[in-house]
C-alpha cells in the first residue's frame, strides 16, 4: 500500500455564488476506491488509474482526489507525489488530468477552473509544491484546458518532441468511416478484407498470445521500447469490466499475424499496444485489426473516439495513423506540461528535477541512434 497523505476538504468559491453551483470540495481516497470512483468517468484514462501507477511508478506516493459539489463527485484527478533527491522538497504531478466526470455540460469549464484551484491551494500553497499537470490532446482547435492553465499563471514546461496524437472519430456508420479513410489506407482495407483473415475478441486470460506476439515483434523491428508494456498484467487482471482493456487478435488460418490491446473506459477508448508478425505486411493485417477495432468499439462501448496515440517519430506509423484518422477524425497535439509554483524555491527545485530528467531521456535517445541493432527515427517534425 503505497503512502496516502490525508488533507482536509478545500472549498473553492465561484466569483458569482450560486447555491447549486456555489463550489466544490477536495478529499483523497483510497487507490482502490479511487479506480472503481472514475469507472465512469468521461475522462477516464489508463494514466490515472492508481493500478497503473502503481505498477509503473512504485515509489511515487499516489494522492487521488475527487471533487464533490452538492454531494456529487464532479471531477477527480490522481496526484503522484515525488520526492527529490537530498530531501529538497517534492513534486505533485497529474497526467491527463484533472478529469471531469462529464465532458460538455454547461458548467464544465467552471467545475474545471474550481478544480484546478484547489489543487494549486493545496499543493503550492499549502504544501509549497510544484504543481505539473500534462492535459491530453484535445479534439478542438485551442486547447481550453491548457489555455486555462497558462491563464490561471502555470509556466510552460517540457514538451513531447512529436507530440501528435491521432484520433478516429468512432460514431460513424461502415460506409462512412470507409469513406473517411485516406484513399491508400482503404485500398490496403480493401486488399486485407480478400486475404482470408480472422478477427477474434479474445478474453484477458489469453494476454500471453499477445505477449509472446509483441516480444517478437520489438525482436525484429529492432524498435527502442521504452513503453509501460510491464503494466498490462496489472491491468488486465482488474476486476473492473469496464477499466480492464480488451484483447484483439487477427488470425490467418491457424497462425496468429495481429493483435492489439485496448482501453475503452471513458469518451475516448485509447491504443495501448499492437503487435504483428513479419506476415503481417502482405495481408495488410494491420489495417483489418483496425478497422475491426473501430466497429467494436462504436458498437460494444460509449466512447466516442479512438485514440491511436503517437509516432515515437516513426514516418511509417504516421502515414499509417494520419491514413485512418482520415476526413472525419483529429489530429491534435499533446500540449507543453504546464508547472505552478507559488514560492520561488520549490519552483527552482521542481525545474532543475525537469530539466536533469529530460537531459537523461536525450541521452537515452542519443544512445538508441548509434546503436546498430535500433531502428531509427525518420519522421520529420514538419509532418502532420
Amino acid at each position: 500500500m503505497p503512502h496516502v497523505a490525508i488533507s482536509e476538504g478545500i472549498p473553492v468559491e465561484l466569483a458569482a455564488p450560486r447555491a447549486a453551483t456555489s463550489s466544490v470540495s477536495m478529499r483523497v481516497v483510497t487507490p482502490a476506491e479511487w479506480d472503481e470512483t472514475i469507472a465512469d468517468f468521461d475522462g477516464a484514462c489508463q494514466e490515472q488509474l492508481a493500478t497503473f501507477a502503481l505498477a509503473r511508478w512504485p515509489g511515487v506516493a499516489l494522492e487521488p482526489q475527487v471533487f464533490v459539489r452538492n454531494g456529487e463527485i464532479v471531477g477527480g484527478c490522481l496526484i503522484m507525489v515525488q520526492p527529490l533527491p537530498l530531501r529538497l522538497g517534492s513534486v505533485a504531478v497529474a497526467k491527463w488530468a484533472p478529469m471531469l466526470r462529464r465532458n460538455g455540460t454547461p458548467d464544465a469549464d467552471r467545475i474545471y477552473s474550481q478544480i484546478v484551484d484547489a489543487l494549486t491551494a493545496e499543493y503550492a500553497d499549502r504544501r509549497r509544491m510544484m504543481l505539473s499537470i500534462l492535459p491530453r490532446a484535445s479534439l478542438e482547435a485551442e486547447n481550453a484546458e491548457y489555455a486555462h492553465l497558462a491563464g490561471r499563471g502555470f509556466r510552460e514546461g517540457s514538451s513531447l518532441l512529436f507530440p501528435n496524437r491521432y484520433i478516429v472519430n468512432l460514431r460513424l456508420s461502415d460506409a462512412e468511416q470507409r469513406s473517411s479513410f485516406h484513399q491508400k489506407w482503404r485500398y490496403h482495407l480493401n486488399k486485407s478484407d480478400k486475404a482470408g483473415l480472422r478477427f477474434e475478441h479474445a478474453p484477458a486470460d489469453r494476454l500471453a498470445d499477445f505477449t509472446r506476439l509483441y516480444e517478437q515483434m520489438v525482436d525484429r523491428k529492432k524498435f527502442p521500447d521504452h513503453s509501460a508494456y510491464d503494466t498490462v498484467a496489472a491491468l488486465m487482471t482488474m476486476a473492473n469490466e469496464t477499466l480492464r482493456p480488451e484483447l484483439f487478435f487477427v488470425w490467418h488460418g491457424d497462425e496468429l499475424v495481429a493483435g492489439a490491446v485496448i482501453f475503452k473506459a471513458g469518451d475516448r477508448a485509447v491504443y495501448l499496444y499492437g503487435a504483428t508478425t513479419a506476415a503481417a505486411l502482405d495481408l495488410r493485417a494491420g489495417y483489418f485489426l483496425h478497422w475491426h477495432i473501430i466497429r467494436w468499439l462504436r458498437d460494444n462501448t460509449r466512447a466516442s473516439w479512438y485514440d491511436l496515440g503517437g509516432t515515437d517519430g516513426f514516418h511509417g506509423l504516421h502515414q499509417f495513423k494520419k491514413g485512418m484518422v482520415g476526413d472525419r477524425g483529429v489530429i491534435s497535439p499533446v500540449p507543453p506540461v504546464a508547472n505552478y509554483a507559488r514560492h520561488w524555491w520549490p519552483r527552482l527545485m521542481g525545474e532543475c528535477a525537469f530539466a536533469a530528467r529530460g537531459a537523461i531521456q536525450a541521452l537515452a535517445r542519443y544512445v538508441d541512434r548509434l546503436r546498430p541493432d535500433r531502428a531509427k527515427p525518420d519522421q520529420k517534425r514538419s509532418d502532420d
